[in-house]
């Protein structure tokens, strides 16, 4: 994948219930997804149909989304493993469960733009 501004890491577990809106919100980013945002789901042993999800939307996506299938060791090194394929200037995560509104990522543009240079971390709340 090539250098995006923005990479997403998603560590899917279960979650085939809500994980549909929770991609959904990061392609429909106003900020546009094709030309700014790398997504990496991390899925981490899902036993449901999760995996199949994350494959759907790979395929659709595939110079965007990255699709990784690990053996179950929690979100966190789901979120690590996620990390070490990111390509992106800044890094964000998402759980699986939730979803970003429509603008979260410009307005992380925003602020990153109008902050002093030395700020590094922002947090958003969606």
């Amino acid at each position: 994948m090539r250098g995006m501004q923005f990479s997403i890491v998603i560590p899917v577990y279960n979650a085939e219930e809500h994980l549909r809106q929770c991609i959904d919100s990061v392609i429909g980013q106003s900020i546009g997804f094709i030309e700014n945002v790398e997504l990496v789901l991390v899925n981490d042993g899902s036993t449901d149909d999760s995996g199949e999800i994350c494959e759907d939307f790979q395929k659709m996506y595939p110079n965007n989304i990255l699709y990784i299938l690990q053996e179950n060791a929690g979100s966190s090194a789901a979120r690590n493993n996620g990390v070490k394929h990111t390509n992106g200037e800044i890094v964000g995560f998402l759980d699986s469960d939730d979803f970003f509104s429509k603008d979260v990522l410009s307005s992380v543009v925003e602020y990153f733009d109008s902050a002093p240079k030395d700020v590094e971390v922002a947090v958003v709340k969606t």
